[in-house]
Formats: C-alpha cells, structure tokens, sequence
C-alpha cells in the first residue's frame, strides 16, 4: 500500500489534523464503528454522536491492521483525508448544510480520476499519474460529503474478474486468503467485507460489481446505462460499461446511489430521474409477483456447489410470496454482442497505447485489443444487430415476468494464483471471459442487476444470487434484494480475517 504526498501547504495542515487523529486514536476504545452500516454510520455523525474525526481514525486503525493481510486499498491518503474529517467537524459545529454523506470514510476505485490523488488503472504506463480533476461519481460523493482515504485495487484497465496487475499484485479474498476476491471492483469489495471504509465506488462492464460482490459476501449492483452517466466515456452511446457502488447491505448501498446517481446534460443516455428516488423505503409486498428462474443459460456450465446453493433459494423467493417458474430467453445474440462490442472498444481506448508500449499490457488483453483492431464495419454491424435483438428479446420475456434469478458468479472463489478459470465441469474456455457469462449476458441486455449474498459452500466460499429486473427498474431490483437480503441473512457474516 502506498500513500501519496500532498503538496507542502497540504502536508502542514494534514500533519496537524493528523495530530488530533492520533490523540483520538489513543483516547478511543477498539469500536464497531467498522462493520456499522454506512446509514447508521452517517446518522451518528449528524447527530453529532461520532464525529467525522473519530470514524476516520477506527478506520485507520482497521486499514493498517487487516489491509496488509488483503492487499484491497492500495493508495492511501490519511494526511488529506484528516484535512478533509477536520473541516467536516468544523462545518457541522457551524450548523452549516450537510451532505447525506457527511463524514463517512470512501475507498474509489483505482479505474477512477481523483483530484491529487493516484490513480494508476493498475497498469505500469499510470504508477505515477495524478489527477487534476475527479470523475463525475467522485464529484459527487465529494459533494455529498464524503471523506476520501484511498483507491481500492483493480485488474489491469479493468480486464477481468481477478483482480491483480502489475503495479499492486493481487487482492485478496478476505474468506480464504488463498482464493480470489473476483474483480474488476476486486478491491472495492475486499474493502467493504473488511471494515475498511464504509462506502466504496466501482464499475461494470461484465460483472465487475457483482462478480467481487458474490465472491466477498457483499452486495453489488449494476445500474441501468445512464443511472450514474459518465461524461467522459469516449463511446457516449454504449450500454456496456457503468459505474456504480457496492454496500455491506442493500440499504446502505441504495443510500450511497441516491448520492451518485442521477442526470448529466454530457451525457446522452442519462436517465431523467433525481438520485434521491432511491433514499425511500425500500420495503414492498411481493405477493403474487412473477419471477422466472434460470435453466442453463443455454449450455453455460455451473459449479455444482453453486447450482446447488442458488437452486435453494427457489422456495426463499417463494416464501416472499413471488410465483417462481423455471424460464429464461435465448441470450444467444449476448454471445456475438458482448464479445464484439467489448473488443472493439478495448481497442479505441488501448490500442495507440498497445503500439507504443507492447509489453507493458498483460497477454489476455493484449489479445482483446488485437481482436478489436482486426474486426471490420460489417463485424461491427453484425454486433449490433444482435445487441438489438437481445435487448427486445429479453424486455419481452420480462413482460411476462418482473424479475429473473440466476448464479452471480459460475464457480465460487479460486484459486489467487489462477489468472482465469480455463474449464468448469470439464468444459473448456477459449476467452479469458468465458467463466463470466452469467455477468456479461445480463450486461448484453442493459438491464439492472443486483447481486445479493446468497450462502456458502462447504469450504466456507461466498456464493452470490442475482436478481435482474425490467429495464430502468432499478429501485424495484433493490426492494426484491432487501427482501431476499432479510429473508436470509447470510451478509451479516464477517470474514474471520476482519
């Protein structure tokens, strides 16, 4: 982990914050400030019952105490962010206005800008990149009150759900150190399932905040495209990639989107609806409503211990009063969409970077970037013939049904030192991305998706359940997995490393 050095007027008046820090780091008592959640957390401090000092210092603790052991937060900033806690409490002593999420502690992740703050999208050619402007999301939690303490680890530019890359090393998962967090949010997730910070920022292109969420015991949900816009997207009309967050909770997380969510006149897919909608209750009744429950995906192998898990929770969804029946669409054309789409923008965004700089890309999207510079304008079209057909196809089987359940992830957690599963159930992948597809063709789709902490197998590895919802339903993908969420209660579990 490393900490980054503010300039010598910041660093005077960090030392002197830091000061303050340390007496109350001395004066308070080991809390439960860390596993608190991140809505009792902000309540506290605005009642004036935890100061925005005091939840940064129980924090500081908890990150130089367990974060050596998960390698999650990777740049760390406590000079600025004891600047930052110590204007918050002076703020609040002012009775001035206050952001819904004053005082609370949040980790970015390492793919996103932050003003003086490192950000190296976990590749060598960025080690020593500063920012000199935030990204829209980091814009916002900063306006919404938020303290930063650090980037949480990321794979390469993103690639993949096994976080690890060159500048960092790899993160790990805090349930089986020897295991995987997943990824692209690999970092973010491992934050969270630790104490580590309270609100945490990530992004989706193929599951990369339900895939760490699953295998971390966490809740992460993809948004619709235009939820949370992203000005700065050189492909201003692509569906595939979003930002977002993850939450210990449901409602923790649905409190941090109502901060980050909402429209931009820079961005032509946002939607036209104010982040608050998703501050309300998140209780409903769901009696009556439909539910299609997963086949195969059309061929798409599972891990038995998975299958098994998942499979257990058709009579929870039951119990809620949802009608449950084993139905899905055909996500063939995910299968031409996806990949095509997804080169093709690897190879906008790296290629001139690839030419002049080969070896400093890892082989699994060296070969992306390759793909994506060989494919041609009829490739291209084809792709998005089929990207219209699987979004009318899969908006027309949900109106039948309001929600589809199916496995995060397509195996639990494996191996650290794996860089990609090559098989499951004997049979073999040719992608690096083949293992994923339980993510990525719901990400064809464009469709809300939440991935909710759905059990364990007998080795003690999370296991994640997603519900996936009509298109901009998001809030109503949130009220079913706080439902399902307290109906089971597995993300109240803490991982023994923490």
């Amino acid at each position: 982990m490393t900490q980054v050095h503010p300039t010598r007027r910041e660093a005077v008046a960090g030392l002197a914050a830091a000061s303050l820090l340390r007496k109350t780091l001395q004066a308070q008592p080991h809390s439960s400030v860390c596993f608190m959640s991140a809505l009792e957390m902000a309540r506290l401090i605005r009642t004036k019952q935890l100061s925005a000092r005091e939840a940064l210092a129980e924090h500081l603790k908890q990150i130089e105490r367990v974060n050596p052991k998960v390698n999650a937060i990777v740049t760390l900033v406590p000079e600025m962010a004891a600047v930052a806690a110590l204007k918050a409490d002076e703020m609040q002593a002012r009775n001035e206005k206050l952001g819904p999420l004053h005082g609370l502690p949040v980790a970015h992740k390492d793919l996103m800008e932050t003003r003086g703050i490192r950000t190296t999208f976990g590749s060598p050619l960025y080690k020593d990149y500063i920012p000199t402007e935030d990204d829209l999301v980091v814009e916002r939690i900063r306006r919404a009150g938020a303290i930063v303490i650090g980037k949480t680890n990321t794979p390469e530019f993103g690639a993949g759900s096994q976080t690890f890359n060159t500048v960092f090393g790899a993160t790990h998962n805090p349930y089986d150190l020897t295991k995987t967090c997943g990824g692209s949010s690999g970092g973010a997730a491992v934050a969270l399932a630790c104490g580590l910070a309270p609100v945490v920022t990530g992004s989706d292109a193929g599951g990369s905040l339900r895939n760490p969420a699953a295998f971390c015991n966490v809740v992460g949900f993809r948004p619709s495209i235009g939820r949370v816009p992203n000005p700065k997207a050189a492909f201003a009309w692509s569906t595939l990639s979003t930002s977002g967050c993850l939450g210990r909770s449901v409602a923790d997380l649905a409190f941090v989107l109502s901060a980050i969510a909402g429209s931009d006149s820079q961005s032509p897919l946002s939607i036209d609806e104010p982040g608050e909608i998703f501050a309300r209750p998140l209780d409903r009744n769901f009696k009556g409503v439909r539910v299609a429950w997963f086949k195969d995906l059309g061929g798409v192998p599972f891990d038995p211990r998975v299958r098994t898990i998942v499979d257990r929770h058709r009579a929870t969804f039951e119990s809620l009063g949802c009608i449950v029946e084993q139905a899905e669409p055909d996500f063939a054309p995910a299968e031409i969409s996806f990949r095509v789409l997804r080169a093709w923008n690897a190879a906008n965004t790296y290629g001139e970077r690839l030419h002049g700089h080969p070896g400093a890309f890892k082989d699994t999207l060296k070969g992306e970037i390759e793909e994506g510079l060989r494919l041609t304008g009829v490739d291209l079209a084809h792709a998005e013939v089929a990207h219209g057909q699987i979004w009318r196809r899969f908006q027309a089987f949900l109106e039948k049904f309001e929600y589809f359940v199916l496995p995060t992830t397509q195996l639990p957690p494996f191996d650290i030192n794996t860089p990609y599963p090559t098989e499951i159930g004997g049979k073999k992948f040719d992608n690096y991305i083949d293992w994923m597809k339980s993510c990525w063709y719901i990400s064809a789709t464009g469709n809300p998706a939440a991935s909710v902490p759905g059990g364990f197998t007998p080795e003690g590895l999370p296991v994640g359940v997603q519900i996936v919802g009509r298109n901009k339903k998001d809030f109503s993908v949130l009220q079913l997995a706080h439902a399902f969420e307290l109906a089971t209660g597995f993300g109240k579990k803490r991982p023994a490393v923490a």
